[in-house]
């Protein structure tokens, strides 16, 4: 309870939590948390693009969508899924702290999938898919963020236990590469959830009804929040506090942000009620590129803000100027990798031979490939940076940041070119994909992970969710343009789509290799 008094330090009391196989005790229950969150996430993912895309009638009818209105739609979900990221980072700093936020959103999110399975007792069929993606991707970014942000206040607290500077001495280099093996763990756990998503949401949505697969993803997510409140006791502090407990403040703070978010939600309400009453007409496409450039606009501003008017030292400015370089790369990168839900998958269904002995795989199915890649690439990568920090030649973040693309770069050039051989449909061996997948699922672990740990290591300590929240804004920008570029698949052949994403990507990543050694300069003894 609130006020009961604490006979121990919070950092003793959070130490308490102890160790479990070199690794805090509660990066198990974020693990869990997130296998659940992400199989509600991946497994809806898997079947949005085919959901929309599907003929409107029919034993198991869809949207009836065309390509280039789907892959709008799926671009602007997934990128307001990481954009919300930002505000849900807000939220945990200055009003709720991230243990009571991540379970809030969790909350918002089963109720999302739950909404998206409405029609089976009867609901309309598009209101209740946009009003299920929209609380989706609210709780989305309360839960995203903030579950990420304590798995690094975790090994904070291990640290100052142990009374170590994150700065200096070989003990920090090595608590650092236990940190970046860790989130590598917590990263295997979000691509376990993304495993069996597809296999148990997709199976069910392709081959029996889409709404019982949504349905199955809100169980999914039930599960998680379940698990999530038995394993918070192993957490102690981490997340548990705002960045001020004075009440009034908090006070003022909540009616503003209510207020705002009051506001938001009429305005949105006004705009989808004079479209659908056909008072304006909104383009989809529209709608996704200028949101593109309000994403760029509201991140130069937050850095601008927080570089000027901050009243940081020059230490943390040049470490969130790092923050900034990382923020791009990881923009481009996402903008390539997330065509795996969009125009790969609409390739893996339309080109791609899926026959085994008769049998016809589901193409949801081929949305675990990356994510079964990463389950047995996690531990090797996380070993393998630990193993070259304690000789001293650890490659630095901009460097990983570098390979990852080259890695993706590497992966469309491939995909390009089995695509290049398509005749018709199911024409494509599987082989390229899954290839593809390989290398991508190599530069994902180079970037993704290692991304997630380095914002936690350079971010200022009292901004430390709000830049887990840009971190996922970067994601947004990539989503965003993902789906854009998927909707050229109407006017170009996928051949065509895979080898631009494979040439901006690559030259992305020479520039990144170039950069490196001046971006690890003024990282300092960042490790």
């Amino acid at each position: 309870m609130a006020s009961t008094v604490m006979e121990t330090p919070p950092v003793e009391q959070a130490a308490d939590a102890g160790m479990r196989f070199g690794h805090p005790r509660g990066l198990s229950t974020l693990f869990f948390t997130e296998v659940w969150e992400r199989f509600s996430y991946y497994g809806m993912r898997a079947l949005l693009v085919l959901f929309m895309t599907a003929a409107a009638s029919g034993a198991n009818a869809g949207l009836g969508m065309d390509v280039k209105t789907s892959t709008a739609i799926y671009g602007l979900y997934t990128s307001l899924v990481y954009l919300l990221a930002l505000p849900g980072g807000w939220v945990a700093d200055k009003l709720w702290g991230q243990q009571r936020t991540v379970f809030i959103g969790g909350c918002i999110i089963a109720t999302g999938h739950f909404t998206l399975a409405a029609p089976l007792i009867g609901l309309p069929v598009l209101p209740t898919f946009f009003a299920g993606l929209f609380l989706i991707i609210v709780g989305t970014g309360l839960l995203k963020p903030n579950v990420s942000s304590i798995v690094g206040q975790l090994y904070d607290v291990r640290a100052r236990v142990l009374g170590v500077s994150d700065a200096e001495g070989a003990t920090a280099k090595d608590l650092g590469a236990r940190r970046d093996a860790g989130f590598s763990i917590f990263y295997m756990g979000i691509n376990l959830g993304a495993i069996m998503g597809p296999f148990l949401c997709g199976t069910v949505g392709e081959k029996v009804n889409y709404h019982w697969g949504f349905s199955i993803a809100g169980f999914g997510m039930l599960i998680g929040l379940i698990q999530y409140r038995m394993g918070t006791k192993y957490l102690g502090e981490a997340g548990l506090h705002t960045d001020s407990d004075d009440p009034a403040a908090k006070a003022v703070l909540s009616r503003k942000f209510f207020s705002v978010t009051a506001t938001v939600l009429a305005t949105l309400a006004l705009v989808t009620w004079l479209g659908v009453s056909g008072i304006i007409t909104v383009a989809v496409t529209d709608v996704a590129l200028y949101l593109g450039y309000g994403i760029v606009a509201i991140a130069a501003a937050y850095f601008g803000y927080i570089l000027l008017r901050g009243g940081y030292g020059t230490e943390d400015k040049r470490r969130i100027l790092v923050i900034v370089w990382l923020f791009v790369l990881a923009a481009i990168f996402w903008s390539g990798f997330e065509q795996a839900g969009s125009s790969m998958n609409l390739f893996a269904n339309e080109l791609t031979n899926r026959n085994i002995m008769g049998w016809e795989m589901p193409t949801s199915w081929l949305q675990n490939v990356n994510p079964i890649f990463i389950i047995l690439l996690a531990p090797v990568f996380g070993y393998s940076w630990t193993w070259l920090a304690h000789r001293n030649r650890n490659p630095s973040i901009p460097m990983k940041f570098a390979l990852g693309l080259m890695g993706l770069s590497v992966g469309f050039f491939v995909l390009a070119w089995g695509a290049a051989g398509a005749s018709g449909k199911g024409s494509v061996a599987i082989t390229w994909l899954v290839v593809t997948y390989f290398l991508h699922t190599a530069g994902e672990l180079c970037l993704s992970p290692v991304g997630l740990s380095s914002i936690t290591k350079l971010a200022p300590r009292d901004r430390i969710s709000q830049m887990m929240g840009l971190w996922f804004v970067a994601a947004a920008l990539g989503n965003l343009f993902a789906g854009l570029t998927a909707g050229t698949l109407e006017n170009k052949s996928a051949g065509a789509v895979f080898s631009s994403v494979a040439i901006y990507v690559g030259v992305a990543g020479l520039v990144a290799i170039a950069g490196a050694p001046f971006v690890k300069r003024v990282m300092g003894k960042v490790e």
